[in-house]
């Protein structure tokens, strides 16, 4: 049987990290965001922003994170595995930045393909910053739109994810994912 991997994306804020732990609560393989870890071990080691500062250095370390993860599915036995944020999410969020990359994260993306993406929209009844979510309402909005453009252009069928509550949105995702005939 092979592992279905599933995404889980959308701007700063819009409830993906609660939807991926609700996913958890319920038994299925879900794979983390990593783009905190990252952040935290800069500012560990004295860098406050390494998204701002150093994107190109923080882009790789991403892509180098989540390409590890995508691997992580080959040793799973579940039917499904659920990604907080996928490959894309890299040069999409280059691409709002207006940052040059290298080819090789195109090539990557690429290559290494999902079988459903689901992009949640911007909420801002939900959104708050943090010491790793420093971007404004408005900005996690543009950051949607990146994220989209940057998924169609890989050729996926982005499923947009309807507010609502974690349940309902689980219910929306679980029965998109069914084989209708």
């Amino acid at each position: 049987m092979k592992t279905k991997r599933i995404v889980i994306t959308g701007g700063p804020g819009s409830g993906k990290t609660a939807l991926i732990r609700h996913f958890e609560s319920l038994g299925y393989a879900c794979l983390p965001e990593i783009s905190r870890e990252v952040t935290k071990k800069a500012q560990q080691d004295g860098i406050d922003q390494l998204f701002l500062e150093q994107p190109l250095l923080f882009s790789r370390l991403l892509l180098e994170g989540r390409l590890n993860q995508f691997h992580q599915a080959n040793n799973l036995s579940d039917s499904l595995v659920f990604y907080d944020r996928g490959l894309p999410d890299v040069p999409s969020y280059m691409d709002y930045l207006n940052t040059n990359y290298p080819n090789e994260f195109i090539e990557t993306c690429a290559i290494h393909r999902y079988d459903a993406i689901f992009l949640l929209p911007p909420w801002e009844s939900i959104y708050e910053t943090d010491n790793e979510r420093y971007e404004s309402f408005a900005e996690a909005t543009r950051i949607f739109n990146y994220l989209h453009r940057g998924y169609e252009q890989f050729e996926y069928n982005v499923h947009h994810v309807p507010l609502g509550t974690i349940e309902d949105r689980c219910e929306y995702i679980l029965e998109s994912l069914k084989p209708h005939s």
